[in-house]
């Protein structure tokens, strides 16, 4: 099904199509050829113009548009700083067009193809801030004996669930500071809480036991149909279990008979 920009983007594009960018533009000739084997995920093209925001004329038509996988953590760890920092705009420049190009389907009722480049740019850019992360608690910690990451504790909230609060510096001191008191109310105690967080946990207890016990039988059937199938790599694929407890047991006896 052909894909029609609205007249909006129309308008947009022929008012600034002909304009281009500086020649200090934020990409250098380098960072346009990514060797394919890098796991490269993005498809648009460098054009220097508002088409920047918009993803190539050949893909509005295609019903699926083919893109590699998303950037590993190993692979971002041997790239040089510079490397990642160019990446990252490489990165950005693809989400907003992917985003757009979202909309502009959305605006004009049609599928928009491979919505799941969006999810591997946003997995890409989690990753690559990981690997920056860990060069500046590398870094902190040979320097000055600390991460240099922003302080936090684990605290409970109104509903005694317990999260992350990052700590922030504030003018006013905290014992005066009455507006970050009334916005961050910290502990619980009351009979609710409690009834909540038991029934809360026991939800979690029952989805986890679930979950054991549907992997407990799925190996179960692996071990029944398949009795001389490697056992390390069930050991690897599921460490939770006792794999030679459930090798001896008369359920995986390809030879049992169920009455």
């Amino acid at each position: 099904m052909a894909f029609n920009l609205t007249k909006y983007a129309v308008g947009i594009i022929g008012k600034f199509k002909s304009t281009s960018l500086a020649n200090s533009y934020i990409f250098s000739p380098n960072t346009q050829n990514i060797p394919s084997s890098s796991g490269k995920c993005f498809s648009s093209q460098v054009t220097k113009n508002l088409m920047e925001f918009f993803d190539s004329e050949e893909n509005w038509t295609k019903g699926e548009v083919k893109v590699g996988r998303s950037w590993k953590k190993e692979e971002l760890r041997i790239k040089s700083n510079e490397d990642l920092h160019k990446l990252w705009y490489v990165l950005l420049k693809e989400k907003n067009m992917l985003l757009t190009m979202e909309h502009e389907y959305k605006q004009c009722y049609e599928s928009f193809p491979s919505p799941e480049r969006i999810d591997k740019v946003k997995e890409s850019m989690f990753n690559l801030e990981d690997v920056v992360r860990e060069r500046n608690k590398a870094y902190w910690l040979l320097e000055t004996g600390q991460t240099g990451e922003r302080p936090g504790k684990v605290v409970n909230n109104q509903l005694g669930l317990r999260y992350f609060y990052k700590m922030n510096e504030h003018i006013i001191p905290k014992a005066s500071n009455n507006k970050w008191w009334k916005n961050r109310k910290f502990g619980f105690n009351n009979k609710e809480c409690d009834r909540f967080l038991s029934f809360y946990r026991e939800k979690i207890f029952l989805e986890k036991r679930k979950a054991r016990n549907r992997d407990k039988n799925h190996v179960l059937g692996l071990l029944k149909r398949f009795p001389d199938m490697d056992i390390n790599v069930l050991k690897e694929q599921y460490p939770h279990l006792n794999i030679d407890g459930l090798r001896m047991s008369r359920k995986s006896d390809p030879h049992l008979v169920p009455s």
